[in-house]
């Protein structure tokens, strides 16, 4: 007798198999909240993506709602030590139009608890999901999963 996971490796249910992606990707907004993260927000967006766009805070802000109209996701990126006041307002504007927020903290391996505490206060109301990342080869392998 084989098998659940024998039988369904079987020609005959390979026919059953979806033969197609499992789904679309995403339009991605990834926003440079401040200085501190600028430089990995330029050398993410000089990788090749799907559908993802790359912005600094003043750039997206100047027309949010616009930015944030035709986005499925919205990515802002931070370093610590709370200079993310942009977060609010592109996180009020994702929040009214339903589009899903993510927070990357970016330089964090060294920091001190109460710098990083200053962001995740600003990122976090804002934020379905706040990542400290160590590396910024770890923020690409996140887009990537997201679909970017």
């Amino acid at each position: 007798m084989l098998s659940e996971s024998a039988r369904m490796s079987t020609a005959a249910e390979a026919r059953f198999r979806v033969q197609a992606p499992n789904s679309t990707p995403r339009t991605v907004k990834i926003v440079a909240l401040d200085a501190a993260s600028e430089g990995t927000v330029r050398r993410l967006a000089a990788a090749s993506w799907n559908q993802a766009s790359f912005y600094t805070a003043a750039a997206f802000t100047q027309d949010v709602k616009a930015a944030v109209s035709d986005a499925d996701l919205v990515v802002m990126v931070a370093g610590p030590g709370g200079g993310s006041g942009a977060a609010a307002q592109i996180g009020a504007a994702c929040s009214e139009r339903r589009v899903m927020t993510t927070a990357l903290i970016v330089g964090a391996a060294s920091t001190p608890d109460d710098e990083l505490a200053k962001t995740l206060v600003q990122l976090r109301p804002w934020s379905l999901m706040v990542v400290i990342a160590n590396a910024d080869d770890y923020i690409q392998d996140m887009l990537t999963a997201l679909r970017a």
